[in-house]
């Protein structure tokens, strides 16, 4: 029996809104989706954005580094759309799409390992 004055405990199913490494592990997963259903990659910046701030600090590598990897990504994505004109956009293109995978990959190993981001704020690995 549970007790009226107490609130009720959040359902299992929610936890993935929630900061913490199971909305991590969701962010990951939408970035990689992305690359075959475009519209995720938002879905996960968004979720990114809203729940930074608010876990532990090892956590928070996480969400630096997921940001990071969008926003790099899109710049890149973007110059390499107007690369596109001088006919080397395509091979650039290809490039930004396996630093994406590359970086969302490290992210979720680190993450499985319980493990921060050594450098959230790199370009590199």
């Amino acid at each position: 029996m549970s007790n009226p004055d107490q609130a009720p405990e959040p359902r299992q199913t929610d936890r993935w809104l929630e900061p913490g490494k199971t909305n991590l592990q969701v962010i990951y997963i939408l970035y990689l989706a992305s690359f075959v259903i475009g519209i995720t990659g938002i879905v996960g910046i968004v979720l990114a954005h809203l729940n930074r701030g608010k876990s532990e600090a090892w956590l928070e590598s996480h969400y630096t580094w997921a940001i990071r990897t969008f926003w790099l990504g899109l710049l890149g994505a973007l110059i390499s759309g107007l690369l596109m004109i001088v006919m080397i956009g395509m091979l650039t293109m290809i490039l930004v799409g396996i630093w994406v995978i590359v970086r969302t990959i490290v992210g979720l190993q680190k993450l499985s390992r319980n493990e921060p981001i050594g450098n959230p704020q790199s370009w590199l690995l």
